[in-house]
């Protein structure tokens, strides 16, 4: 699903991809779940190696433009962590506020709005419902499966739609 036209651009999610978020983790998987706690400590989340190697091989060929399911309001905290690990510069398309969809609908249609003037070559995603949704709709997909499957962070990315 692209224009053929338009910049080619590579996607990447941030939350299990790039960040290690498993230290935050523990905020959401007990009742009830303390989310200001939990995106509170995004800007401690640890450098995932092989997130960093992949957005720097995608960004020699491709503009890199990140998507994450993360609120809009942690938008200064996520621009400063990506420039604070020195990783390829990109534009952020983050949650709008109130928007708790699962992460798959709401990242689908971000994908979709960007291939109106962008090429999407690849989406790079940890979540395998994202991952699968993309995939049904036209696009070429990267799996994250470095960080492991991590039953709270899909949760909170399909059920609960806030990251």
């Amino acid at each position: 699903m692209s224009d053929p036209a338009g910049p080619m651009v590579a996607v990447v999610d941030v939350d299990g991809v790039v960040a290690d978020v498993r230290h935050r983790l523990r905020h959401v998987t007990e009742r009830p779940k303390d989310w200001r706690a939990f995106f509170d400590g995004a800007a401690d989340d640890p450098l995932l190696l092989e997130g960093e190697e992949t957005v720097r091989k995608l960004a020699e060929v491709y503009d890199v433009v990140y998507l994450s399911g993360r609120p809009e309001r942690l938008r200064h905290v996520t621009e400063r962590w990506l420039r604070r690990h020195d990783l390829p510069a990109g534009p952020l398309l983050l949650r709008p506020r109130d928007d708790h969809r699962p992460a798959r609908f709401f990242k689908v249609e971000a994908l979709r709005h960007l291939a109106e003037t962008r090429t999407v070559v690849v989406l790079v995603d940890d979540d395998p419902r994202v991952v699968e949704a993309a995939r049904s709709a036209g696009f070429d997909v990267l799996p994250a499966t470095w960080m492991g499957e991590h039953s709270a962070l899909r949760e909170a990315q399909e059920r609960d739609g806030r990251t």
